[in-house]
């Protein structure tokens, strides 16, 4: 009872400590920028040459023994110079009949150790952008020891691949799973969509570090980002919408998608701050649809309810990166759990399906071995036997073919209505010599190719037989039809005769509900079930619906 508490609780303390830590543990390098982001002024020519000087004081170095390195981001090709020396290049500049070689928005230099010394520097960046020159973006500089500078993307990278694998995994799973199941359900294959969404969210966040993307192409990284954070934060609670059977879902997703395009035109171009409101956005609905479930008893809501909660707090006490992927990560796994409780309600059901089919074989087999049954039906027997010999062979033929038809189809689960249709004419033939009445089978569009559960006609026809008396003269009359749409199919069996007494429609007897059993195995609870009196007798419908 507790335990989720005090999970929360520590998670809260650790995550204070994790702020704690990046405000006030220092790096190994302390100094100070006079102009932390200066904006180049880009000239008027065809490749906007510019150069940007920026004064630092190195006030202390923990390990001269490292050495120093200097990170810079920035648009365009340019060099790079550490007191009026050149420590590096990015790209190639622009020059009259030489087009520019775009660099990389982020690099690395390495300072030369006898110019790594305490006190005032000035970083002086030289180049042109060519390219996007409507996009005036600071420069953007960071002293570290360059060990430090190379290897923090590696750590980086290392955690998030771990999760990508995982992501992909469970993509691929949840995918074959979906693929191969009998039951196509939605929320699997959501799943599935999320997971890889989420895949893809990590690997272009972090390609940077892969591949060399030229800063023209920088924003076309930053534009599949929001793209793929606005997908997932449609799909996620939608997701939470159908797992917990939430009411008005269209309304619901109408109003999020509204918020969201909402979000991206007022703050068109900022795209971490898009992306950041999409995720927002997302948490909060989710957690709605989550409390909500909770409030119902719905089983696995207050786990997501904490997941939720725990997501919030990450993204309030971390970097926006981390934050977001490990918020995610709290949030698949209350998916995966929601996942496992529906894995264990339909392994229940299934158990629960094959109980039932065994008694419904059982039910079967005892509609037609009953003492009632076989002591009538023995004694008319030997009636027709002791009477007239050939006919009392006949009558003994009969009862063996209906014996012989209900045990090969008493442990199936659909057999094809001609089957079903030879054990009701077996059965009249036996009941007309039992009760030495005329019984008459008529059919009409039957398709010889459609499936059935076994033994429901012949149980609407055995409550036909005991339930009708025949007419003063002729027989009584089984007409049974079939008709089709897209919606549904239509059998119905009309007996003509006399009822012996009022009934109620779609009576609660033992057939009845022998019938209905048989249909919800094979049909779920896309059938309709109807018995009533009609003119001429009493007329019994089955209709089955399409799958959606």
């Amino acid at each position: 009872m507790y335990k989720p508490t005090f999970l929360l609780a520590f998670l809260l303390l650790l995550l204070t400590s994790c702020k704690q830590y990046t405000e006030y543990v220092k790096s190994d390098v302390t100094y100070y920028t006079a102009d932390e982001h200066p904006r180049p002024i880009l000239s008027r020519e065809a490749y906007s040459k510019f150069e940007v000087q920026m004064e630092i004081k190195i006030l202390k170095r923990e390990s001269a023994a490292d050495r120093l390195g200097l990170q810079v981001n920035a648009f365009g090709a340019f060099d790079v110079y550490w007191d009026g020396v050149l420590v590096g290049r990015n790209g190639r500049m622009a020059k009259p009949g030489q087009p520019e070689v775009p660099g990389t928005e982020m690099t690395y230099y390495q300072i030369p150790e006898r110019l790594a010394n305490i006190g005032n520097h000035i970083v002086t960046v030289t180049g042109t952008q060519a390219y996007e020159r409507e996009a005036q973006r600071g420069i953007d500089i960071k002293l570290e020891s360059y060990l430090r500078l190379h290897r923090a993307p590696l750590i980086v990278m290392s955690f998030m691949n771990l999760m990508a694998g995982a992501f992909l995994i469970a993509a691929i799973y949840y995918f074959f799973l979906y693929i191969n199941s009998t039951r196509k359900e939605i929320t699997v294959l959501l799943f599935g969509i999320i997971c890889l969404l989420f895949f893809c969210l990590l690997i272009v966040e972090y390609v940077k570090f892969y591949v060399f993307i030229p800063y023209p192409e920088f924003y076309t990284r930053l534009q599949i980002v929001g793209a793929l954070t606005f997908i997932i934060s449609i799909l996620v609670p939608w997701y939470f919408m159908l797992q917990f059977d939430f009411k008005r879902k269209r309304l619901f997703l109408f109003i999020l998608i509204a918020i969201l395009l909402s979000i991206y035109i007022f703050h068109f171009g900022h795209y971490d701050k898009t992306a950041i409101y999409f995720s927002h956005a997302m948490c909060f609905l989710s957690l709605y649809i989550a409390v909500n479930a909770a409030l119902r008893k719905i089983k696995g809501g207050l786990i997501v309810v904490f997941a939720l909660a725990v997501s919030i707090v990450v993204n309030k006490y971390m970097f926006y990166d981390f934050g977001l992927f490990i918020a995610f990560t709290s949030i698949v796994l209350s998916m995966l759990y929601l996942h496992t409780i529906r894995a264990k309600a339909m392994e229940e059901a299934h158990n629960a399906s094959l109980l039932l089919s065994s008694r419904l074989q059982l039910e079967l087999v005892k509609k037609n071995i009953q003492p009632h049954f076989l002591r009538n039906t023995l004694t008319s027997l030997i009636d027709w036997v002791e009477e007239s010999p050939q006919q009392g062979v006949i009558f003994i033929r009969a009862l063996a073919d209906e014996f012989d038809i209900m045990n090969s189809i008493a442990e199936e689960k659909l057999i094809p209505i001609r089957d079903e249709i030879e054990l009701c004419l077996r059965h009249l033939e036996v009941m007309s010599f039992r009760k030495e009445i005329c019984y008459n089978w008529k059919e009409k569009d039957i398709d010889e190719n459609d499936e059935i559960p076994p033994a429901i006609i012949h149980t609407i026809v055995e409550n036909g037989i005991t339930h009708s008396l025949p007419p003063k003269q002729g027989c009584i009359n089984f007409f049974l039809s079939s008709t089709t749409n897209k919606q549904y199919k239509q059998y119905s069996l009309l007996t003509e005769a006399k009822n012996r007494r009022k009934q109620k429609a779609a009576s609660s007897g033992t057939g009845f509900k022998y019938i209905k059993a048989r249909l919800n195995e094979s049909y779920g609870n896309n059938w309709e079930f109807e018995s009533y009196a009609v003119e001429e007798g009493w007329l019994t419908t089955i209709k089955i619906f399409n799958k959606k």
